[in-house]
């Protein structure tokens, strides 16, 4: 078994790292660039970032945070929100970001993924997917439970399917896909392994959980149930209630292999 990742993600707004419930409810965490350096410090494979409202004003406030902190932290970053152009994917890769991560956009023009991963390579492209379970609804693509795909910061509901549109993804030339459910976002209840387990199913690509990490046992258990690639979490970093090393700690006690 490959070395399982954790992320830290850092949800930024206005220059300031921010996080919510379900997409809502959202409190002010603190400075970016801190977190970032703090975060490397404590072990994390890699730090996402994710402009979560994206204006004009703050794609140029992101760029900077970007810039910021690659010069500071030896870990690869990710950076996502409002990614539309292969101008924007540009300008973050030069600003340091290692990944970009498109969402909205590749819904609206699913070649921009191929695209970018025939100008920048594929281990550059990361296909983010907010997912949220259809009420009522059994019997979808992953043979139970049917997933949707929401767009516009979980405002839209796009009607895809949330197994196929990751499977297209691949097709067309993601690396990695970066699947959050709505349902867990931001509860620390758990991640959605029922969806997680769909889309791994599917693809071939790394699959990063994302959503409802809020113990070390969250952790392990995904590892365990699921063949997710890494996991992604933020409210329980960024309000001190572990560190990255403590859930690694944890992993390594299960016989879950973690990097160093």
């Amino acid at each position: 078994m490959l070395a399982k990742r954790i992320i830290p993600c850092l949800d930024v707004h206005g220059g300031r790292v921010v996080k919510g419930i379900n997409f809502i409810n959202i409190r002010d965490v603190g400075d970016p660039v801190e977190c970032a350096v703090e975060y490397d410090r404590q072990g994390a494979d890699e730090i996402v970032f994710l402009d979560i409202t994206a204006t004009f004003e703050e794609r140029r406030t992101m760029i900077d945070v970007v810039r910021k902190t690659a010069g500071k932290v030896f870990v690869p970053l990710t950076v996502g929100g409002g990614i539309r152009t292969i101008d924007d994917f540009r300008a973050m890769l030069r600003a340091g970001a290692d990944k970009v991560a498109v969402n909205s956009a590749a819904v609206k023009n699913p070649g921009i993924i191929a695209e970018a991963s025939r100008i920048f390579g594929s281990q550059c492209v990361v296909l983010a997917i907010d997912g949220k379970l259809v009420s009522g609804n059994t019997g979808g693509a992953d043979g139970n439970e049917k997933y949707n795909v929401y767009v516009a910061g979980g405002r839209t509901d796009t009607g895809k399917d949330v197994v196929e549109w990751a499977r297209r993804g691949m097709e067309l030339g993601a690396g990695e896909i970066l699947l959050t459910s709505m349902d867990t976002d931001g509860t620390k209840g758990g991640f959605d392994h029922a969806m997680l387990r769909a889309v791994c199913a599917a693809c071939d690509i790394p699959v990063i959980a994302s959503g409802g990490g809020g113990s070390l046992a969250s952790f392990a258990d995904v590892f365990d149930e699921t063949p997710a690639d890494a996991a992604l979490a933020a409210s329980i970093f960024h309000y001190g209630e572990y560190t990255v090393e403590d859930v690694k700690a944890e992993l390594r006690r299960r016989n879950i292999p973690v990097r160093s």
